[in-house]
Protein backbone atom coordinates (compact mmCIF):
# COMPACT_ATOMS: atom_id res chain seq x y z
CA UNK A 1 0.00 0.00 0.00
CA UNK A 2 1.29 3.49 -1.29
CA UNK A 3 1.52 5.54 1.89
CA UNK A 4 1.61 9.32 2.37
CA UNK A 5 5.51 10.22 3.61
CA UNK A 6 4.51 12.81 5.59
CA UNK A 7 1.99 11.10 8.23
CA UNK A 8 2.06 7.87 7.14
CA UNK A 9 -2.14 7.66 6.01
CA UNK A 10 -3.11 5.64 2.98
CA UNK A 11 -3.31 7.08 -0.07
CA UNK A 12 -3.68 6.07 -4.36
CA UNK A 13 -1.60 6.28 -6.93
CA UNK A 14 -3.53 9.16 -8.70
CA UNK A 15 -3.61 11.32 -5.60
CA UNK A 16 -1.92 14.56 -5.74
CA UNK A 17 -2.50 15.45 -1.74
CA UNK A 18 -2.96 13.55 1.06
CA UNK A 19 -6.80 13.68 2.50
CA UNK A 20 -5.35 13.39 6.00
CA UNK A 21 -2.62 16.19 6.41
CA UNK A 22 -2.45 17.98 2.89
CA UNK A 23 0.84 17.16 2.21
CA UNK A 24 2.01 17.14 -1.43
CA UNK A 25 1.98 13.37 -3.20
CA UNK A 26 3.32 14.54 -6.17
CA UNK A 27 6.86 15.07 -4.85
CA UNK A 28 7.09 11.38 -4.04
CA UNK A 29 10.04 9.72 -5.95
CA UNK A 30 8.23 6.37 -6.39
CA UNK A 31 4.50 7.20 -7.86
CA UNK A 32 3.65 3.99 -6.67
CA UNK A 33 4.75 2.92 -3.19
CA UNK A 34 5.86 6.03 -2.10
CA UNK A 35 9.83 5.58 -1.70
CA UNK A 36 12.09 8.28 -1.09
CA UNK A 37 14.39 9.50 -4.30
CA UNK A 38 17.24 7.26 -2.84
CA UNK A 39 15.19 4.21 -4.07
CA UNK A 40 15.53 5.01 -7.58
CA UNK A 41 17.95 3.65 -9.51
CA UNK A 42 19.77 5.07 -12.83
CA UNK A 43 17.02 3.46 -15.21
CA UNK A 44 14.44 4.97 -13.09
CA UNK A 45 13.23 1.60 -11.20
CA UNK A 46 12.24 1.75 -7.53
CA UNK A 47 14.21 -0.77 -5.67
CA UNK A 48 11.88 -1.54 -3.50
CA UNK A 49 8.42 -2.56 -5.88
CA UNK A 50 9.77 -2.70 -9.00
CA UNK A 51 8.25 0.23 -10.39
CA UNK A 52 9.73 2.10 -13.26
CA UNK A 53 9.30 6.23 -13.01
CA UNK A 54 8.05 8.04 -15.86
CA UNK A 55 8.25 12.07 -16.32
CA UNK A 56 4.73 13.91 -16.32
CA UNK A 57 6.38 15.72 -19.28
CA UNK A 58 5.98 12.58 -21.23
CA UNK A 59 2.26 12.85 -21.35
CA UNK A 60 1.81 15.43 -24.18
CA UNK A 61 4.38 16.30 -27.08
CA UNK A 62 3.95 18.74 -29.78
CA UNK A 63 6.17 19.75 -32.55
CA UNK A 64 5.46 22.04 -35.21
CA UNK A 65 8.78 22.15 -38.12
CA UNK A 66 6.20 24.56 -40.15
CA UNK A 67 2.83 25.53 -41.04
CA UNK A 68 2.80 22.38 -43.16
CA UNK A 69 4.43 20.34 -41.04
CA UNK A 70 3.33 19.32 -37.46
CA UNK A 71 2.42 16.74 -35.34
CA UNK A 72 0.99 15.54 -31.60
CA UNK A 73 1.41 12.80 -29.04
CA UNK A 74 -1.10 12.69 -26.42
CA UNK A 75 -1.29 10.09 -23.63
CA UNK A 76 -5.28 10.06 -24.05
CA UNK A 77 -7.40 9.68 -20.90
CA UNK A 78 -7.35 5.73 -19.92
CA UNK A 79 -3.62 5.14 -19.77
CA UNK A 80 -1.18 6.17 -17.01
CA UNK A 81 1.06 7.40 -19.69
CA UNK A 82 2.24 8.03 -23.03
CA UNK A 83 3.73 4.66 -24.86
CA UNK A 84 3.42 6.44 -28.18
CA UNK A 85 6.34 8.70 -29.13
CA UNK A 86 6.46 11.30 -32.74
CA UNK A 87 9.73 12.80 -34.61
CA UNK A 88 9.67 15.32 -37.14
CA UNK A 89 12.76 16.52 -39.03
CA UNK A 90 13.67 18.68 -42.45
CA UNK A 91 16.69 17.07 -44.35
CA UNK A 92 19.67 19.34 -44.10
CA UNK A 93 20.85 21.02 -47.17
CA UNK A 94 17.62 19.18 -49.19
CA UNK A 95 13.82 20.04 -49.49
CA UNK A 96 12.65 16.62 -47.70
CA UNK A 97 11.13 15.59 -44.69
CA UNK A 98 11.22 12.72 -42.36
CA UNK A 99 7.98 12.08 -40.15
CA UNK A 100 8.21 9.06 -37.71
CA UNK A 101 5.03 7.80 -35.74
CA UNK A 102 5.77 4.91 -33.26
CA UNK A 103 3.33 3.32 -30.76
CA UNK A 104 4.86 1.14 -27.82
CA UNK A 105 3.50 -2.81 -27.43
CA UNK A 106 1.96 -2.62 -24.00
CA UNK A 107 3.03 -5.97 -23.23
CA UNK A 108 6.74 -5.45 -23.47
CA UNK A 109 9.04 -3.65 -21.24
CA UNK A 110 9.87 -0.43 -20.97
CA UNK A 111 7.35 0.40 -23.87
CA UNK A 112 7.60 4.22 -23.77
CA UNK A 113 11.34 3.76 -24.02
CA UNK A 114 10.65 1.56 -26.91
CA UNK A 115 8.68 3.87 -28.80
CA UNK A 116 11.07 7.05 -27.82
CA UNK A 117 14.32 5.22 -28.82
CA UNK A 118 13.06 3.86 -32.29
CA UNK A 119 11.49 6.95 -33.69
CA UNK A 120 14.77 9.15 -32.62
CA UNK A 121 16.89 6.71 -34.04
CA UNK A 122 15.39 6.68 -37.37
CA UNK A 123 14.67 10.47 -37.40
CA UNK A 124 18.27 10.95 -37.02
CA UNK A 125 19.58 7.88 -39.48
CA UNK A 126 17.89 9.90 -42.29
CA UNK A 127 18.27 13.58 -41.19
CA UNK A 128 22.39 12.44 -41.28
CA UNK A 129 22.60 10.20 -44.03
CA UNK A 130 20.03 11.33 -46.71
CA UNK A 131 20.90 12.74 -49.82
CA UNK A 132 18.28 13.29 -52.01
CA UNK A 133 18.17 10.48 -53.77
CA UNK A 134 17.03 6.44 -52.96
CA UNK A 135 14.64 7.06 -50.56
CA UNK A 136 13.79 3.13 -49.71
CA UNK A 137 17.22 2.21 -48.61
CA UNK A 138 17.16 5.37 -46.52
CA UNK A 139 14.55 4.00 -45.02
CA UNK A 140 15.36 0.55 -44.47
CA UNK A 141 18.60 2.00 -43.01
CA UNK A 142 16.65 4.45 -40.22
CA UNK A 143 14.42 1.12 -39.94
CA UNK A 144 17.67 -1.00 -39.59
CA UNK A 145 19.22 1.48 -36.52
CA UNK A 146 15.69 2.02 -34.96
CA UNK A 147 15.78 -1.89 -34.88
CA UNK A 148 19.35 -2.10 -33.04
CA UNK A 149 18.83 1.23 -30.47
CA UNK A 150 15.10 -0.78 -29.34
CA UNK A 151 17.44 -4.34 -29.01
CA UNK A 152 20.33 -2.36 -26.76
CA UNK A 153 17.62 -0.81 -24.19
CA UNK A 154 18.65 -2.85 -21.23
CA UNK A 155 15.85 -4.34 -19.33
CA UNK A 156 14.92 -6.81 -16.73
CA UNK A 157 13.65 -9.95 -17.52
CA UNK A 158 9.99 -10.93 -16.40
CA UNK A 159 7.88 -13.65 -17.41
CA UNK A 160 5.08 -11.30 -17.84
CA UNK A 161 6.94 -8.96 -20.00
CA UNK A 162 8.51 -9.18 -23.64
CA UNK A 163 11.66 -7.48 -24.62
CA UNK A 164 11.14 -3.85 -25.18
CA UNK A 165 9.15 -3.26 -28.27
CA UNK A 166 6.93 -1.14 -31.04
CA UNK A 167 5.37 -0.10 -33.98
CA UNK A 168 7.06 2.01 -36.53
CA UNK A 169 5.75 3.83 -39.84
CA UNK A 170 7.71 5.92 -41.34
CA UNK A 171 7.74 8.55 -43.87
CA UNK A 172 10.39 10.32 -46.30
CA UNK A 173 8.52 13.17 -48.39
CA UNK A 174 10.24 14.66 -51.25
CA UNK A 175 9.13 17.14 -53.58
CA UNK A 176 5.87 14.87 -55.22
CA UNK A 177 6.54 11.78 -53.65
CA UNK A 178 6.18 9.92 -50.29
CA UNK A 179 8.23 6.99 -49.44
CA UNK A 180 6.63 4.88 -46.43
CA UNK A 181 7.77 2.05 -44.52
CA UNK A 182 6.49 0.29 -41.59
CA UNK A 183 6.34 -2.26 -38.96
CA UNK A 184 3.04 -2.91 -37.12
CA UNK A 185 -0.30 -1.24 -37.12
CA UNK A 186 0.72 2.33 -36.93
CA UNK A 187 -0.49 3.75 -39.94
CA UNK A 188 -0.07 6.30 -43.26
CA UNK A 189 -3.00 8.02 -44.99
CA UNK A 190 -3.70 10.14 -47.71
CA UNK A 191 -6.17 12.50 -47.51
CA UNK A 192 -7.52 14.66 -50.29
CA UNK A 193 -10.71 16.34 -51.43
CA UNK A 194 -10.08 14.37 -54.63
CA UNK A 195 -9.72 10.83 -53.09
CA UNK A 196 -8.19 9.61 -49.59
CA UNK A 197 -6.83 6.13 -48.75
CA UNK A 198 -4.70 4.84 -46.80
CA UNK A 199 -1.29 3.76 -47.99
CA UNK A 200 -0.25 0.97 -45.53
CA UNK A 201 -0.93 -2.69 -44.53
CA UNK A 202 -1.67 -3.57 -40.89
CA UNK A 203 0.99 -5.95 -39.70
CA UNK A 204 -1.70 -7.75 -37.30
CA UNK A 205 -3.80 -11.42 -36.60
CA UNK A 206 -6.67 -9.67 -38.20
CA UNK A 207 -5.77 -7.91 -41.13
CA UNK A 208 -3.89 -11.80 -42.07
CA UNK A 209 -6.89 -14.07 -41.49
CA UNK A 210 -9.05 -11.39 -43.18
CA UNK A 211 -6.54 -11.19 -46.37
CA UNK A 212 -6.28 -14.90 -46.41
CA UNK A 213 -10.10 -15.04 -46.72
CA UNK A 214 -10.39 -17.14 -43.17
CA UNK A 215 -13.14 -15.16 -41.86
CA UNK A 216 -15.00 -11.68 -42.28
CA UNK A 217 -13.41 -8.39 -41.20
CA UNK A 218 -16.64 -8.15 -39.10
CA UNK A 219 -15.93 -11.90 -37.27
CA UNK A 220 -12.08 -10.85 -36.59
CA UNK A 221 -12.88 -7.76 -35.06
CA UNK A 222 -15.11 -9.62 -32.02
CA UNK A 223 -11.99 -11.55 -31.48
CA UNK A 224 -9.33 -11.41 -28.50
CA UNK A 225 -6.49 -11.11 -31.30
CA UNK A 226 -7.98 -8.70 -33.55
CA UNK A 227 -5.42 -5.87 -32.30
CA UNK A 228 -2.62 -8.34 -31.98
CA UNK A 229 0.53 -6.93 -33.86
CA UNK A 230 2.69 -9.76 -36.53
CA UNK A 231 5.48 -7.65 -36.70
CA UNK A 232 7.23 -5.12 -34.61
CA UNK A 233 10.64 -3.48 -33.59
CA UNK A 234 12.12 -5.77 -31.30
CA UNK A 235 14.97 -8.67 -29.37
CA UNK A 236 12.02 -10.80 -30.05
CA UNK A 237 10.59 -9.59 -34.09
CA UNK A 238 10.65 -12.57 -36.16
CA UNK A 239 11.98 -10.69 -39.32
CA UNK A 240 14.38 -8.40 -37.37
CA UNK A 241 13.87 -5.10 -38.81
CA UNK A 242 12.67 -5.36 -42.92
CA UNK A 243 9.91 -2.53 -43.38
CA UNK A 244 7.10 -2.98 -46.01
CA UNK A 245 7.81 -0.04 -48.28
CA UNK A 246 5.71 1.68 -50.38
CA UNK A 247 6.11 4.35 -52.61
CA UNK A 248 3.25 7.20 -53.19
CA UNK A 249 3.52 9.75 -56.08
CA UNK A 250 1.01 13.01 -54.66
CA UNK A 251 -1.47 13.39 -56.75
CA UNK A 252 -2.24 16.75 -56.20
CA UNK A 253 -3.38 19.15 -52.81
CA UNK A 254 -3.74 17.26 -49.46
CA UNK A 255 -2.51 15.69 -46.60
CA UNK A 256 -0.32 13.25 -45.42
CA UNK A 257 -1.27 11.54 -42.60
CA UNK A 258 0.98 9.42 -39.83
CA UNK A 259 -0.71 8.52 -36.70
CA UNK A 260 -0.60 5.68 -34.19
CA UNK A 261 -4.13 3.26 -33.31
CA UNK A 262 -5.18 5.51 -30.39
CA UNK A 263 -6.69 7.91 -33.55
CA UNK A 264 -7.66 5.16 -36.31
CA UNK A 265 -9.25 3.03 -33.88
CA UNK A 266 -12.20 5.93 -33.59
CA UNK A 267 -11.84 6.43 -37.54
CA UNK A 268 -10.62 3.56 -39.28
CA UNK A 269 -11.79 4.82 -43.05
CA UNK A 270 -9.66 7.29 -44.99
CA UNK A 271 -13.16 8.79 -45.66
CA UNK A 272 -13.55 9.38 -42.07
CA UNK A 273 -10.57 11.03 -41.55
CA UNK A 274 -10.59 12.93 -44.43
CA UNK A 275 -14.28 14.56 -43.15
CA UNK A 276 -12.56 15.35 -39.86
CA UNK A 277 -9.44 17.22 -41.59
CA UNK A 278 -12.11 18.85 -43.94
CA UNK A 279 -13.13 20.30 -40.88
CA UNK A 280 -9.86 22.19 -39.88
CA UNK A 281 -9.17 22.55 -43.95
CA UNK A 282 -7.14 26.26 -44.29
CA UNK A 283 -5.44 25.50 -40.81
CA UNK A 284 -1.62 24.84 -40.20
CA UNK A 285 -0.52 21.32 -39.51
CA UNK A 286 -0.34 21.53 -35.68
CA UNK A 287 -4.04 23.35 -35.73
CA UNK A 288 -5.19 19.93 -37.71
CA UNK A 289 -3.09 17.42 -35.64
CA UNK A 290 -4.59 18.79 -32.44
CA UNK A 291 -7.78 18.91 -33.90
CA UNK A 292 -7.43 15.22 -34.42
CA UNK A 293 -6.19 13.93 -31.09
CA UNK A 294 -8.91 15.95 -29.44
CA UNK A 295 -10.95 14.17 -31.78
CA UNK A 296 -10.00 10.86 -30.22
CA UNK A 297 -10.09 12.10 -26.57
CA UNK A 298 -13.77 12.85 -27.22
CA UNK A 299 -14.16 9.26 -28.39
CA UNK A 300 -12.67 8.14 -25.03
CA UNK A 301 -9.03 8.40 -25.39
CA UNK A 302 -8.50 4.84 -24.41
CA UNK A 303 -4.83 4.66 -26.04
CA UNK A 304 -2.39 6.98 -26.24
CA UNK A 305 -2.59 8.96 -29.78
CA UNK A 306 -0.09 10.27 -31.86
CA UNK A 307 -0.72 12.23 -35.34
CA UNK A 308 1.78 13.88 -37.52
CA UNK A 309 0.66 16.05 -40.44
CA UNK A 310 2.23 17.07 -43.65
CA UNK A 311 0.24 19.74 -45.94
CA UNK A 312 1.10 19.22 -49.37
CA UNK A 313 -0.19 21.54 -51.90
CA UNK A 314 -0.09 21.41 -55.79
CA UNK A 315 3.09 22.08 -57.97
CA UNK A 316 1.91 25.82 -59.00
CA UNK A 317 1.81 26.01 -55.04
CA UNK A 318 5.15 24.50 -54.60
CA UNK A 319 7.63 27.65 -55.12
CA UNK A 320 6.31 29.91 -52.88
CA UNK A 321 6.33 26.91 -50.15
CA UNK A 322 9.96 26.67 -50.61
CA UNK A 323 10.60 30.26 -50.75
CA UNK A 324 8.79 30.27 -46.90
CA UNK A 325 11.19 27.26 -45.77
CA UNK A 326 14.25 28.53 -47.60
CA UNK A 327 13.23 32.26 -45.51
CA UNK A 328 12.59 30.16 -42.03
CA UNK A 329 15.78 28.59 -42.14
CA UNK A 330 17.72 31.31 -43.12
CA UNK A 331 16.65 33.88 -40.45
Amino acid sequence: MMQCSNCGAAVVVDDKFCEECGASLTSLACEKCGAGIEAIDAEGYCSQCGFRRVSVESERLEITINSHLAGVSDRGLRHRRNEDYLALQQVNGTQAYILVVCDGVSSSDQPDLAAQTAASSACQSVATAYSGNKPESAIKSAFAAAFASVCNIPYKTSANLDPPSTTIVTAIVEEGTATIGWLGDSRAYWISANGSQQLTTDDSWLSEVVAGGKITAEEASKSPHAHAITRWLGADAVEDAIPSIVNFTIPGSGYLLLCSDGLWNYAPEASHLANLVQKSSGKDAITISRSLVEFARNCGGHDNITVAVFIFFEKQKTKSIKNELKNKFEH
